[in-house]
């Protein structure tokens, strides 16, 4: 009776559960599946209607058969031999998705989360769409690769401008956080790099504060962040050092809206970011199926740890 974990071996709250499910004597197998397939593999056979076999890597087995619950951290990329090319990479990172991955999601056990519901929703515009259609409040949003319509958008209102997927870029000199930005009239004269790709704006709201609410199942935690800094004001992450936080209790409409939310996509893991304004609106602003909560817990002694070890346990139980 094994827990399956798909984690990145850096990831200190991952350390944090695996270190709680071993105090309740829970065996669990964690994996970086980005070790596959160079240090990881897999060997699965279908007969008489079920999948046996085994992940495997030079220091650690599990039976497939064994799991009775996976917990999905967050999407890690397969590291293949430097030796292909493009597009032979190309085809061994979809070979790879749909074969550890099937097998897997074949398995009859709970995840947390699966990766084709977490990976729908992921995108932001489904999101904001499905928050709206619960009830919560949310800012007026443009999707657009045209500069007349970001023009359009934002002259008659204060708008931000954020990632519609993850803020982190990789380049050669190494990772760089896109931090959600203030649209300034400087801003609208020079689009010129608008027209290639996608990009997102969305009305400035005049917060008061900021919260994360972490999902874990039935249960909800909510840390208010407040901003010490200007930087920090319009993006949280963009200076730490200054934040100060707070647990609070969300209101009744927003914990309903979230839960309805949580369900329609599927979800039973989620960090969820909301824009609190001087009247005591909550705003959504995006869902996170992979968020971090770690630092929080560290800060405010919330209990998500022991919130995930409960619902990992619930299929060994």
């Amino acid at each position: 009776m094994t827990i399956l974990i798909l984690a990145d071996d850096g990831d200190p709250s991952v350390d944090l559960v695996v270190e709680e499910l071993r105090e309740r004597e829970r065996s669990t197998a964690r994996f970086d599946i980005g070790d596959f397939p160079t240090g990881l593999d897999l060997a699965a056979t279908f007969d008489a209607g079920r999948w046996t076999g085994r992940l495997r890597t030079p220091h650690r087995c599990v039976d497939l058969e064994a799991i009775t619950g996976i917990w999905r951290r967050s999407p890690i990329a397969f590291r293949f031999p430097a030796t292909l090319s493009g597009p032979e990479r190309q085809h061994a990172a979809t070979e790879a998705k749909l074969g550890i991955g099937g097998v897997l999601l074949a398995l009859p056990v709970p995840w947390l989360d699966r990766p084709d519901l977490a990976a729908t929703a992921t995108y932001k515009p489904l999101q904001l769409s499905v928050a709206g259609a619960v009830g919560l409040s949310v800012p007026s949003t443009l999707v657009t690769n045209r500069a007349d319509a970001v023009r359009t958008f934002c002259r008659p209102r204060r708008a931000v401008t954020k990632m519609l997927g993850s803020p982190g870029i990789h380049e050669s000199n190494g990772r760089r956080i896109a931090y959600t930005e203030r649209v300034s009239a400087l801003m609208l004269q020079q689009l010129d790099g608008i027209a290639t790709t996608a990009h997102q704006f969305q009305q400035w709201v005049d917060k008061a504060f900021e919260v994360r609410v972490v999902v874990v199942g039935a249960t909800l935690f909510a840390v208010a962040i407040h901003a010490g800094s200007p930087a920090a004001h319009i993006d949280w992450r963009a200076d730490y050092a200054s934040l100060r936080y707070e647990v609070v209790a969300p209101p009744a409409d927003v914990r309903d809206g979230v839960a309805t939310l949580m369900a329609r996509l599927g979800l039973r893991y989620g960090a969820l970011d909301f824009a609190v304004d001087h009247d005591g609106r909550w705003w959504f602003l995006e869902v996170n199926p992979g968020g971090q909560y770690g630092w929080l817990e560290q800060q405010t002694g919330i209990g998500v740890t022991v919130a995930i070890a409960d619902l990992l346990t619930q299929g060994s139980a």
